[in-house]
């Protein structure tokens, strides 16, 4: 057989495709990841009467920086918000899906879909993408709103196969995700007024773009901060510019005289 393994000799079909993959599938080509641009960091914390979702504004591709002001959290109705991470475009797309599908359903049905059901319908969604995922163009988004029956804020993260888990108190998602937390873990509380967690989400993601290339901070140069959108008993509404701007200029200034933030006690 001249050292040839016996399945070189045993018929079969005619693709000669197949016949690799038996023999050896290594040498066949593999997906690649498609180099799109990326979208981080997102964070969500209740407060007293609401809860809020904050996002950097930094694309990344690769190691290049796709885009210094892309829109990360929108508004998915009245009483919810949902923000992006992953792969920007089909992201992008998925939340569009997502608004239409509520829409649509509250017009069919003659009422809103309740807080759960509308993260149930987000996850189908995602699980739906979950092919592209496979290939690297994985979305993973957060969901957040304010819950008109317990009358609290209510905040919901993924996984790429549309796994769905509700989150206490706060949560982050993206590159710098595991930065924005952390600090998150050290400074929030529940007590906090809107302002106060609106001050804290912007702490959160200054930190986050100290220590993950991909996220980016407040750019007082090109005025360019991040986006912000408060849930309550009266809806979802974005937090002014101004409002925003004056917040993190108040935050860098602080961070001058002390850089490394807040300090947490021992016990």
């Amino acid at each position: 057989m001249n050292g040839l393994d016996s399945r070189f000799f045993e018929s079969g079909g005619t693709s000669f495709a197949d016949f690799v993959h038996k023999i050896s599938p290594d040498l066949l080509p593999r997906p690649h990841s498609v180099e799109a641009p990326h979208g981080t960091t997102i964070v969500a914390l209740s407060y007293q009467g609401g809860v809020l979702m904050a996002g950097d504004r930094r694309a990344t591709m690769g190691h290049l920086i796709a885009s210094r002001d892309i829109e990360k959290v929108f508004v998915a109705d009245d009483y919810s918000v949902v923000g992006i991470a992953g792969t920007a475009g089909l992201a992008v797309e998925l939340v569009k899906l997502f608004q239409v599908e509520l829409e649509h359903y509250e017009k069919i049905e003659g009422s809103p879909l309740s807080l759960d059901g509308k993260a149930n319908r987000l996850a189908s969604l995602i699980r739906g993408n979950l092919p592209l995922a496979m290939q690297g163009l994985a979305v993973v988004p957060l969901f957040a709103g304010f819950d008109t029956e317990s009358n609290a804020g209510r905040i919901f993260s993924y996984d790429v196969t549309g796994g769905r888990y509700e989150e206490s108190s706060f949560h982050a998602v993206g590159s710098g995700s595991i930065f924005a937390r952390g600090a998150l873990k050290k400074i929030y509380q529940g007590t906090f007024s809107r302002e106060e967690s609106i001050l804290a989400s912007l702490a959160a993601l200054y930190d986050a773009a100290e220590d993950d290339s991909a996220t980016g901070g407040p750019d007082l140069a090109r005025n360019i901060y991040p986006l912000i959108i408060t849930v309550n008993a009266d809806g979802a509404s974005k937090v002014s510019d101004e409002e925003v701007e004056r917040l993190s200029r108040q935050l860098v200034e602080s961070r001058i005289l002390n850089p490394d933030g807040p300090k947490a006690s021992l016990i």
